[in-house]
């Protein structure tokens, strides 16, 4: 049996249902409500630029400007060779003690979910998440580039449009996925926009949204992909709530830092 993910990276996956237009009164009524509702469709254009930005080599670039680092491979954390003959339990073992006197955000992942989330992000390369904070949510895209995923704010997309840097990346190593069964995962963030709570919350949604057995919860990811006149924000926000995420993380929350 696999350890647990580290630090409650990734959290369960389940969680009861909910009808997307449930609690919408109440959420109208969130202070960031009147901010966020007409710059959807500006976030999922920062989207759609950085997949094409990718596919033209760009998004490389533009995140290492931001302070990240660019082609990060997991050569340059861990002697995958030498780690090749030990057991997934110890590979585990290892990441986990390696990461857990930094200030980051880390996993091991099993293959088969790793393998489900990669196949969706494939078909649905962005998502919108909202992170709690004292005032009620603030919303961030994330945008898969390979095995990479890229998050930045949607204040940042307001300030700064197409050339929004990324403020956090989820670096996923696939290396020994077939072998070993494992996938390996950390992160950079930008320090100035987000603290490792904000990391974890973020990466905890992209487990509840791409890992999920339930289709509906699924479903919010392929109707803000293909059919994004029919998303609704809100449903994202009830999805966190009913999930259990948005209240254990919002009760977290040390401070808001955008």
């Amino acid at each position: 049996m696999l350890a647990q993910p580290a630090r409650g990276v990734l959290g369960p996956a389940g969680g009861t249902g909910t009808a997307a237009g449930s609690g919408e009164a109440a959420l109208e009524e969130n202070p960031f409500y009147g901010k966020y509702r007409h710059k959807i469709q500006e976030l999922r254009r920062w989207a759609l630029r950085e997949a094409a930005a990718n596919a033209a080599g760009g998004l490389g670039s533009k995140t290492s400007k931001g302070g990240f680092t660019k082609d990060k491979t997991l050569d340059s954390i861990l002697n995958v060779e030498m780690v090749k003959e030990k057991s997934a339990e110890e590979i585990t073992q290892i990441w986990n003690q390696y990461f857990s006197a930094k200030d980051t955000v880390y996993a091991v992942i099993p293959a088969d979910k790793f393998d489900l989330m990669w196949k969706r992000a494939q078909k649905c390369p962005s998502f919108l998440y909202a992170l709690p904070r004292k005032e009620g949510y603030e919303f961030f895209v994330g945008q898969w580039s390979g095995t990479e995923l890229h998050f930045t704010s949607l204040i940042n997309v307001q300030t700064q449009g197409e050339t929004a840097p990324s403020q956090l990346v989820l670096y996923h190593y696939p290396d020994l996925q077939e072998e070993k069964g494992i996938v390996l995962m950390t992160a950079e963030m930008d320090s100035k926009f987000l603290v490792v709570h904000d990391a974890q919350c973020l990466a905890n949604q992209v487990q509840l949204f791409y890992g999920t057995d339930r289709s509906d919860t699924y479903g919010l990811v392929e109707t803000f992909n293909h059919r994004s006149s029919e998303f609704k924000y809100m449903s994202v926000i009830a999805e966190l709530e009913q999930s259990g995420l948005g209240k254990e993380l919002g009760s977290g929350q040390a401070s808001d830092k955008s």
